[in-house]
């Protein structure tokens, strides 16, 4: 299941492929080994007063640090990965880390290629998102503001406008807790509009995680802040806004072959209205919001 070129079927009745299977993984839940989990453990529970939402970038290399007496598995994979990755931008185990990841990530990258199509293009399909909350019977005093916020944000990393922020006000942003959590607040609105729009495809993945319905997964395990985020999330918001997600995975499995090799997931939506895409070419989609997950955490990653 894992996608080397970022290729995914791009019809529904296909779209079952875009969703690591649980067993193929291994469930998330027991995706982990001691090292790994006893080390986000020790980060959690300190964490809330040290480490900001959204920190530094850093070398690749001060990863290594933290497994330096850990697996050297670990250590080898973190040197594969290096191959590719030359920073890591760390966020804050505090349930939110993936919509937190995927916030600064496209507004950074927003900030950096000053892509008005793109802007326009995704602010179309957040009326989208709108319009399917309000057919779920949403009141809109229960979302308008987040969506509001968000939307604000989006504009203001554009520079040629009157409220135009740096790279540098958008990291103060995004450690401002009133406004970082309004915007996470937004995506997990949207991630739980899509899902239950579309609960007939996600229910069976919903399933292999909890014996909750989609209603119940969406109250308990989506809208709520702290709540973590697994496959089905990723799926629902990369579908739900149109923009292509690579997940890559830190663990202790080797190959087949007895190698070392780092696995990742590419997470193409699978309709809609796709950011770098020609003649609607899956090919041709190459996912700039590139994550690191580690059990129970996500990281931002930035290539070479």
């Amino acid at each position: 299941m894992q996608n080397e070129d970022g290729t995914l079927a791009d019809k529904e009745t296909k779209a079952a492929t875009s969703i690591p299977v649980v067993s193929e993984f291994e469930d998330w839940g027991d995706f982990c080994d001691d090292d790994i989990m006893q080390q986000q453990s020790a980060i959690r529970s300190e964490e809330s007063d040290k480490i900001p939402f959204v920190g530094d970038k850093e070398p690749l290399s001060s990863l290594a640090a933290e497994y330096q007496s850990g697996s050297p598995i670990l250590l080898e994979k973190i040197k594969v990965l290096g191959e590719q990755y030359a920073f890591i931008r760390r966020t804050r185990g505090d349930g939110n880390c993936f919509f937190r990841s995927f916030m600064f990530a496209y507004l950074e990258h927003i900030l950096e290629s000053q892509d008005r199509p793109e802007v326009d293009r995704i602010k179309a399909n957040v009326e989208e998102c709108r319009k399917t909350l309000q057919s779920l019977g949403y009141a809109d005093f229960t979302f308008e503001d987040f969506f509001g916020l968000f939307l604000e944000q989006l504009e203001s990393v554009l520079q040629a406008n009157d409220t135009s922020i740096s790279y540098d006000e958008l990291l103060i942003r995004s450690r401002d807790q009133s406004i970082s959590d309004y915007v996470v607040m937004f995506f997990r609105f949207v991630t739980s509009g899509e899902i239950r729009k579309r609960s007939e495809f996600f229910e069976p993945f919903i399933f292999g995680l909890t014996n909750a319905t989609v209603e119940q997964f969406c109250k308990s395990s989506v809208e709520p802040m702290g709540e973590e985020s697994d496959h089905v999330h990723i799926t629902a918001l990369s579908d739900a806004l149109g923009v292509p997600i690579r997940v890559v995975y830190l663990d202790r499995s080797s190959c087949d072959a007895g190698g070392v090799s780092v696995n990742h997931h590419d997470f193409i939506p699978a309709t809609g209205n796709l950011p770098n895409a020609t003649n609607g070419g899956e090919e041709t989609i190459s996912p700039y919001i590139r994550l690191l997950y580690r059990p129970g955490h996500y990281d931002i990653l930035y290539p070479k």
